[in-house]
């Protein structure tokens, strides 16, 4: 009840409505693409390449006629599905190794941290870039590479709170009538630690989606013909004299939902009172 309580303060701030409606707008794009895409975002005609935005293409298209608003449309299915997808697997490992690492403590602490604090040590792109190197170009090679990247920031979150909360009286009572370790962690300690290591994932979405986008930039994401927000952008380089529009659009789109991204988990961190929850890193 509190969280919903909080999303719906959240949600009628000042900050939180109009992010909240463009993350809405977003999310229903990459739903209801196939309905709400005018044309086949692979269908091409040469003769209208690169054509300025026009009643018969609202954004315009692009150097093989495509029209850029559909490829726009499922290009938020694929960048936002690989982002969500990406990080909630993330968070539900780092939710795992931050919990048994923090409510074990000694060399289980150590050793989980020490594999953790391996991806903390390098920036995420590089991390991302190494892997695809092994793994290959592709959604699927991202994706992995965007978990693997965010993984320690769940991890190091979840051991905090579970530092925390694993001394309240509360805990104690149960361990004292015989409780047994998982059932103290499955029913006691990740339920009150989930919400800021939620929150944490929602913000570390805006930041999968760049680093998505970075990667789909320099062809190591998805692959043609399929659309993401950075593989159109990259198009839209060779482009930017001729067809600005091919670049500017996607970009708009990411710079657009991102920043609502973070204004609406700003929002939603005021209305639970966990900002001093989530600097526990």
């Amino acid at each position: 009840m509190a969280v919903l309580t909080a999303l719906r303060t959240a949600v009628s701030s000042p900050r939180g409505a109009p992010s909240a409606a463009i993350l809405a707008l977003a999310v229903t794009a990459a739903i209801a693409a196939p309905w709400l895409a005018p044309y086949p975002y692979a269908a091409q005609n040469l003769a209208g390449a690169v054509m300025e935005p026009s009643a018969a293409h609202l954004l315009g298209t692009d150097e093989f006629g495509r029209d850029l608003l559909s490829r726009i449309i499922y290009g938020a299915r694929v960048s936002l599905g690989v982002a969500v997808t990406s990080i909630s697997l993330s968070v539900t490992v780092g939710l795992v190794i931050g919990a048994v690492a923090g409510y074990l403590g000694g060399w289980v602490d150590r050793v989980l941290m020490a594999v953790a604090d391996v991806t903390w040590s390098f920036p995420e792109i590089l991390i991302a870039l190494v892997l695809i190197a092994i793994l290959g170009p592709g959604l699927s090679s991202a994706g992995i590479a965007i978990a693997i990247g965010y993984l320690a920031q769940f991890a190091r979150l979840t051991r905090s709170q579970i530092i925390a909360l694993k001394r309240e009286t509360y805990v104690e009572a149960a361990v004292s009538i015989g409780a047994g370790h998982v059932h103290v962690l499955a029913r006691h300690l990740i339920p009150n630690a989930l919400t800021p290591v939620i929150v944490a994932g929602m913000l570390a979405v805006g930041d999968a989606i760049i680093l998505e986008a970075t990667l789909g930039f320099f062809g190591l994401g998805a692959q043609p013909p399929l659309p993401s927000w950075g593989a159109l952008m990259s198009s839209g380089v060779a482009q930017i004299y001729l067809a600005p529009w091919v670049i500017l659009f996607p970009g708009l789109a990411i710079a657009v939902t991102v920043v609502a991204i973070n204004l609406f988990g700003d929002a939603l961190i005021d209305a639970l009172a966990i900002r001093n929850r989530l600097k526990e890193r």
